[in-house]
């Protein structure tokens, strides 16, 4: 079913050890959530450890069905392909996507440090210093995916995550949306916590998901400043009704240029929300030395050549380029792919091809020595 997004588990894995997917041994489960559990592991030849996602074929068979669920199918293939795109220090990391006949693994990196959002819960409004650092770090990711026409939608400080030094690592993709592909750069689906959605979003509107993210970010902003929410109710109806609004009140204690900042990234109308550029240079971002320097985002138009031959294109690739570009008919992909053109068709394929083998560097020869081993092993036991 996922052929063209991950690896179908070999029937020698593992020694016969039905706790081995490829070579990462399964162990314990560190959290569940509506799509699945999630188990740690750990590298039999590096020993990294790794947090491996486990969603049940059955479980996107039920939900296709279910009212609102959307194309479950879709959704997690263009959730995985964006995540074989980005390669960013402040983003959580797919190292890797497994299939047996009743699961699909994704296997992730382990952030041993919890989420932002529980830390703020235990400490209450952090210091100006710290809020700016974690509020850098965000930034710097977000305007990487932006910069990569990827829309996060559900940016909240339980989707963030803390290494144990304290760096932020932006995690769950699942509503994340690909905009180069869609109706001029609109998006049209309401997702999100209504806590965090932008007014345009949680009313239905055609929206651009980069603006909603930047509303999101000044609501988490506000949050590690404050120690709470500037829109919150228990009655939902209520809640929205504030978003809408945008009306809000902000402790004495933010600092002025914290409070000038957070103003421009919580404007009600999209057109005048502040951009992304103009967060980066604001004089509150730039008070405090960042953390981590910025990622830079590969040149898709100097990685944009075309592809000489149509026989020469990766199926596997032109299938992830298919989800990108959801409903575009293959012949219009493969001649994106094939002319001379600067397009997203070429620069994404190639980006995919090159983070492929850079993610694949060694493994499969580790793979095979691996899997020799335990095949020595099996025959030597029937001796």
């Amino acid at each position: 079913m996922y052929n063209d997004y991950a690896r179908p588990l070999r029937q020698d894995h593992g020694d016969g050890d039905p706790k081995m997917i490829g070579l990462w041994k399964i162990g314990r489960t560190i959290g569940k959530g509506s799509s699945g559990r999630v188990r740690i592991a750990r590298h039999v030849k590096t020993h990294q450890l790794a947090a491996v996602k486990i969603v049940s074929k059955s479980t996107i068979m039920n939900s296709v069905n279910r009212p609102g669920s959307g194309n479950a199918f879709f959704n997690i293939e263009r959730e995985i392909v964006i995540m074989k795109l980005i390669d960013h220090p402040n983003i959580l990391r797919l190292y890797d996507v497994w299939e047996t006949n009743s699961d699909l693994y994704l296997i992730l990196e382990y952030v041993e440090g919890g989420e932002l959002f529980d830390y703020l819960c235990n400490k209450g409004p952090l210091s100006t210093a710290e809020a700016l650092g974690y509020f850098q770090q965000i930034i710097f990711a977000v305007d990487y995916c932006h910069r990569l026409n990827i829309a996060h939608r559900d940016l909240k400080p339980e989707n963030l995550l803390m290494d144990r030094d304290k760096n932020i690592k932006i995690a769950d993709f699942g509503m994340a949306a690909w905009q180069a592909g869609s109706n001029n750069g609109l998006l049209q689906t309401s997702c999100g916590s209504p806590h965090y959605a932008a007014p345009e979003v949680i009313m239905g509107k055609e929206y651009d998901g980069r603006a909603s993210d930047i509303w999101s970010c000044g609501v988490i902003l506000f949050a590690l400043l404050a120690g709470h929410l500037p829109f919150d109710d228990e009655d939902l109806t209520t809640l929205l009704e504030k978003v809408k609004s945008g009306k809000y009140d902000v402790p004495l204690r933010i600092d002025s240029m914290a409070k000038d900042l957070i103003s421009r990234m919580l404007v009600n109308d999209p057109e005048q929300r502040i951009t992304m550029a103009e967060i980066l240079q604001h004089p509150f971002f730039l008070s405090q030395e960042r953390k981590v320097l910025d990622q830079r985002v590969p040149d898709l138009n100097f990685m944009a050549r075309p592809v000489p031959r149509e026989v020469d294109i990766d199926q596997s690739i032109l299938a992830n380029l298919r989800t990108l570009w959801h409903g575009t008919p293959d012949k219009d992909i493969i001649e994106s792919l094939r002319n001379n053109e600067p397009n997203w068709q070429k620069g994404v394929y190639h980006l995919l091809t090159e983070n492929r083998y850079r993610r694949l560097e060694n493994y499969d020869e580790q793979e095979e020595d691996f899997f020799a081993q335990a095949r020595d092993k099996r025959k030597e036991r029937r001796k």
